[in-house]
């Protein structure tokens, strides 16, 4: 007879533990996917350690969510305000335990080859990543893995708690979350104390090799309670994942971390246009330019595919798709020309786009791209901290740090294609003054 207990090493956890029944769900196909999708898309062509897979994030976030779970709910740390959210009966406590750790594993068995380089342009309207995640959890083959483990469970708990109510709601409107269940959710996908973020944040710093993910989640976890405080736009109790006063530092730190990281890492110009070469050679190779939701073909779509893909129509001269294929495959990406500049904002507001549109005009449009997304949310979050005399006040009352708020992280660049950026630079930096302010008396 086989043991019922498993492990794996993990650079960052060292070990995660798992039973037979987990590991059914992780010998499933739509979790076997995930060692063929890189968790950080072509990153590894700017960092080369950066070859890490959704496998093991997800076996981490597994990980995670499990210590979380098991110090929110350990008697000596629930508060006396939120008693009556969490189970009684021990058998209730092992289901959701349960529930928890399969969600955790689960929640991104949905994403699309390279992750998110070109979920919004390549899915239809309606759809993302987490909506695929739900389709493939309520499909046959999970739903049989679900109700065969030991305690059977219900495929609709699992759902909730993978990618929680923001998520869900936009596609099942009429979708109720209790109290303890939106905790759970939180547990994976919280904006503030969310393992998921926890998880990407260290193992990214690791695999790129910097250092600005890091932080100390040994101590925030230990800290984090459920907390009850009064909501006051909506006038009522809420409960929902705090800290402990002494764990405010490290939870100032795993703000901190996520900052950098996306200003350092996530947003580095030369990672961005190769996913935007990317995303134009997917539209290109894809049939209809459309990445179909159907489980069959999800499942049988990989980063392994689109890469051979890319190889063979970056030999392929009359491809539709063969010049974005030949700058990912012999790293002729296009250069930054021009970036968001301060000064050049106080002309105009929107001085990239100004730049973009004028260079576009002197050089055309198939040798000038642009990256300028709307810029991120304040990295700044306001949750319940629990004071050494056992009153709760809000994190922004508490951190002069998170009182300040960091910064939206933003970007804002032009590339053009490399034959020309010595040109284009030039006659940038000629014009670049009288470009700005004729667009702005246009735009007026």
């Amino acid at each position: 007879m086989g043991k019922d207990s498993h492990e794996i090493r993990d650079p960052i956890h060292v070990f995660a533990y798992f039973d037979s029944d987990e590991r059914r769900i992780i010998d499933s196909r739509p979790f076997q996917r995930l060692r063929s999708i890189h968790q950080l898309a072509l990153t590894y062509l700017v960092y080369p350690g950066a070859t890490h897979k959704r496998f093991e994030h997800s076996i981490g976030v597994m990980e995670l969510a499990t210590r979380v779970f098991d110090v929110v709910t350990a008697p000596r740390n629930i508060h006396s305000k939120v008693h009556d959210i969490i189970p009684s009966r021990r058998i209730e406590m092992d289901y959701w335990r349960r529930v928890l750790r399969i969600a955790a594993l689960c929640h991104d068995i949905g994403h699309l080859p390279f992750s998110h380089a070109a979920e919004k342009e390549l899915l239809p309207q309606g759809w993302n990543h987490e909506r695929l995640t739900v389709e493939m959890l309520r499909s046959n083959e999970m739903r049989a893995l679900f109700e065969n483990m030991t305690p059977s469970l219900r495929t609709e708990d699992v759902v909730k708690i993978a990618v929680g109510e923001k998520e869900l709601v936009k596609y099942q409107p009429r979708v109720q979350f209790s109290p303890w269940e939106t905790i759970l959710a939180e547990i994976i996908t919280g904006n503030a104390f969310g393992v998921d973020r926890m998880d990407y944040l260290l193992r990214d710093s690791y695999h790129s090799g910097v250092a600005y993910g890091k932080f100390d989640h040994y101590r925030l976890i230990d800290t984090l309670r459920i907390l009850c405080i009064h909501n006051d736009e909506e006038d009522r109790d809420e409960p929902m994942l705090g800290v402990e006063i002494g764990g405010l530092h490290s939870a100032e730190a795993l703000l901190l971390a996520r900052y950098f990281m996306f200003s350092q890492l996530y947003y580095h110009d030369v990672r961005r246009i190769y996913d935007l070469h990317l995303k134009e050679f997917l539209l290109l190779w894809l049939a209809d330019g459309k990445y179909q939701t159907d489980i069959e073909y999800h499942l049988a779509m990989t980063d392994n595919e689109v890469t051979a893909a890319f190889n063979q129509v970056a030999r392929q001269p009359d491809h539709p798709a063969h010049d974005p294929a030949r700058r990912l495959v012999t790293r002729g990406h296009y250069k930054v020309v021009y970036e968001r500049n301060p000064n050049d904002l106080e002309i105009n507001a929107n001085a990239v786009k100004s730049i973009y549109r004028a260079l576009c005009g002197k050089f055309g449009k198939d040798v000038v791209r642009c990256d300028a997304p709307p810029p991120g949310a304040s990295q700044s979050q306001n949750f319940p901290v629990l004071e050494g005399d056992n009153r709760i006040a809000w994190s922004l009352q508490e951190s002069q740090i998170l009182k300040e708020k960091l910064p939206p992280v933003t970007v804002g660049r032009v590339y053009v294609e490399p034959e020309i950026r010595d040109k284009a630079k030039k006659w940038l930096d000629d014009h670049r003054e009288d470009i700005l302010k004729q667009t702005e008396e246009e735009d007026v």
